[in-house]
């Protein structure tokens, strides 16, 4: 496994993590989830991602009955607030009411004293930004989390937030977590490089397009899939885009590896990326996605990827 620093951080993070977004308490409950945790950090994944949204709260429920079988030092634990998680007007935002109430209710969840990571899931235009910063800079000094972040924040949002976190001598964001894969590239634009500039680390989500940049629905949509659940991907899953996964999938052949494996080692070859989040029902894909780790990417190969995706509509 490759650990990464978080930007301009002591931290490190194994260059691939998992996360639990639609599977732990969801699709998988205890034992299938500890089947998949157990192939990851037998690997080297040290880095497990949550939400307390993610199933209501039940994937962090099932994560903390697994983690309790290792020594929590070897982990990166993160989870996540904003989205609501009940009916009040204080159970949602960034609000320091529920910034404070959510962490402990997370702990709580994954028996934990601490979290690694904790992230900011959405800007939150009705809350100002110094009580986030303030709340979440108190919550590093209680010793509930170690580094805070962001998800899906502007380019010009992580700025302020950092600026201001200086000019007020609070800690701020070590990390932004946004989606990237070969198919999204929007965060090249401005995201990508206005972390590079203020040192704060790239955690990646929907690195495989929801599975789209698998290979799994090439030859259409298999049954029980996401793509299969309520037109869940139905924006994603359009011609132009299966026609560029094929492509895709021909190049991965010929370059000997999966289209999964070439996906990821296409993100990874970027310094600024910290890690990029995988997703597994099974043990075996945590092993397949891994692969990742093996592929070489050269120039040459990463102008051939690129161009299978020229045109593609984004979700």
């Amino acid at each position: 496994m490759e650990y990464r620093r978080l930007g301009r951080h002591g931290i490190h993070v194994s260059a691939i993590s998992l996360g639990g977004w639609t599977t732990f308490g969801k699709s998988l409950e205890v034992e299938e989830s500890r089947a998949v945790i157990r192939t990851a950090f037998d690997a080297g994944i040290q880095f497990l991602d949550l939400a307390d949204v993610y199933a209501r709260g039940r994937a962090e429920e099932v994560a903390g009955e697994i983690l309790r079988d290792y020594r929590r030092e070897e982990l990166v634990v993160s989870s996540k607030v904003f989205w609501p998680m009940g009916d009040g007007p204080n159970d949602r935002g960034l609000g320091r009411k529920h910034i404070v109430e959510s962490i402990e209710r997370s702990l709580a969840r994954l028996q934990l004293d601490y979290l690694d990571l904790y992230f900011c899931h959405r800007y939150d235009p009705d809350t100002p930004l110094d009580e986030t910063i303030d709340a979440m800079d108190d919550l590093v000094r209680r010793g509930r989390i170690l580094y805070w972040g962001t998800s899906v924040w502007e380019a010009e949002q992580l700025r302020s937030a950092t600026e201001l976190a200086r000019e007020r001598h609070r800690t701020g964001p070590a990390v932004e977590q946004p989606r990237y894969n070969c198919i999204d590239r929007h965060i090249e634009a401005e995201i990508l490089p206005t972390c590079e500039e203020l040192g704060i680390g790239l955690v990646l989500w929907s690195p495989l397009a929801q599975g789209l940049l698998s290979g799994k629905y090439s030859d259409g949509i298999p049954a029980r899939s996401r793509g299969s659940q309520d037109g869940w991907l139905d924006a994603t899953l359009t011609e132009r885009n299966l026609a560029a996964v094929r492509r895709f999938d021909a190049l991965a052949r010929e370059a000997g590896t999966t289209p999964a494996a070439l996906a990821l080692a296409w993100l990874l070859r970027r310094p600024a990326v910290s890690s990029a989040i995988i997703g597994a029902t099974r043990p075996e894909q945590v092993t397949e996605n891994l692969r990742a780790l093996e592929v070489t990417i050269d120039d040459g190969l990463a102008g051939a990827i690129e161009s299978c995706f020229e045109g593609c509509e984004l979700p």
